[in-house]
């Protein structure tokens, strides 16, 4: 009785792997390497990332005074036509240093952003950028009659780098804090030319052991060229 049992047991098993056998020979490859290969918990992670803070490409919002999700420091900031493009512009006057707050209060893990356009006249060139913690944070800033990109603390230079200046050419300015420990944040800054790829390695980076400021994001610019200066693509998002 337990030889019949036996028997019809490893018969029921042989038919089952036929079966299984002719199954796999009949799927696509792509298929029977997920199955043979399943994914596990240690896969890179393929969820989406994670939507930014703030984002403005002024697309959206019409020509004249901005938005009320702004708030205009000091300087005469509108939002302009330019072709079929909108963005952010402060004119060449007054010669002053101009500022506008957007975005969360924040002071750590997070990188502000923007592309920025501007003209040399003559021998006099503007100095324009980014900032981090309100007024009073950090900011990179182009500083062109000096081939240079700046770190600011407030309006104290911390430290700068070499930065070749295109005028006429948009420029993109990104400023990063991330924490990385109890009492420990890294403050890095970089700019580029539009067309050039971003520098790989920070030029500027620093270690800080006192709590950045909190405040919103900022861009900046004082046209000491008399040429506007112009604003485009807005955004805060997080860091590690």
């Amino acid at each position: 009785m337990f030889g019949v049992a036996r028997s019809v047991r490893n018969l029921t098993m042989n038919v089952l792997m036929r079966i299984a056998r002719f199954t796999l020979l009949q799927m696509p490859l792509a298929l029977v390497v997920a199955i043979l290969n399943p994914v596990t918990s240690h896969s890179a992670d393929t969820s989406p990332a994670q939507p930014p803070l703030f984002s403005e490409d002024f697309s959206q919002t019409s020509a004249g005074p901005l938005p009320d999700s702004f708030m205009v420091i000091q300087g005469e900031f509108e939002v302009k036509e330019s072709g079929t493009n909108r963005l952010l512009e402060l004119p060449g006057a007054p010669l002053d240093s101009h500022s506008v707050l957007f975005g969360p209060v924040t002071n750590a893990n997070v990188t502000a952003e923007a592309r920025i356009l501007s003209q040399r006249k003559g021998r006099r060139m503007p100095t324009f950028g980014v900032g981090l913690g309100g007024v009073a944070g950090y900011k990179i800033q182009v500083a062109p009659a000096k081939d240079a990109i700046e770190l600011l603390l407030d309006t104290q230079i911390v430290t700068n780098a070499p930065f070749q200046w295109k005028s006429g050419t948009w420029t993109h300015c990104q400023l990063q804090i991330s924490q990385k420990g109890e009492r420990a944040w890294a403050i890095k800054a970089r700019a580029w030319s539009e067309g050039d790829s971003a520098p790989a390695a920070w030029p500027i980076e620093i270690q800080a052991t006192e709590p950045p400021i909190a405040g919103q994001a900022s861009v900046l610019g004082s046209p000491f060229s008399g040429e506007p200066i112009q604003f485009d693509d807005l955004r805060v998002s997080g860091a590690k």
